[in-house]
């Protein structure tokens, strides 16, 4: 696909992720983190038909601790990866649909604790690859429907 065909998404957007049950998380866009990262909190592993699992807590909304969703997935993998300060720990990855503008696709996530941070997502480079464009001037240009107010 040449880059003529490719959507153009802002430094940050809406995004869901339905299989999580998250219908609106913003998102900071950042190519120059290799994976996504979701700020969850109170992972508990378990087992669910012999397979590795995890259950943990999300605040989709910044300034919202009393929003909390539940969300459990399959671990893909446990990685460690190192953050922006170089900071390595070990983290959790799972596969989960993203929904951003009119496409829908798996991404690998890292579990995290973002507390800290500004977004409670990051979008890395390997869930952008070839879908899009981005302009670092841009901010919700293909988040779609009606996003709450800026926070």
């Amino acid at each position: 696909m040449n880059s003529e065909n490719k959507p153009v998404i802002g430094w940050r957007e809406w995004v869901s992720l339905p299989g999580l049950g998250i219908d609106q998380i913003k998102v900071k866009v950042d190519s120059g983190a290799r994976t996504s990262a979701l700020h969850t909190f109170r992972l508990e592993p378990f087992q669910k038909e012999g397979q590795d699992w995890v259950s943990f807590d999300v605040h989709p909304n910044q300034y919202d601790p009393d929003t909390v969703i539940r969300c459990e997935a399959p671990v893909q993998d446990i990685r460690t990866v190192t953050d922006s300060g170089g900071h390595q720990s070990q983290r959790y990855v799972i596969l989960t649909d993203i929904v951003i503008g009119d496409q829908q696709y798996p991404i690998e996530l890292t579990l995290t604790n973002r507390d800290t941070m500004r977004f409670r997502m990051l979008l890395g480079r390997t869930a952008m690859n070839g879908r899009f464009l981005i302009d670092p001037e841009g901010a919700y240009l293909i988040s779609q429907g009606i996003h709450p107010p800026e926070q």
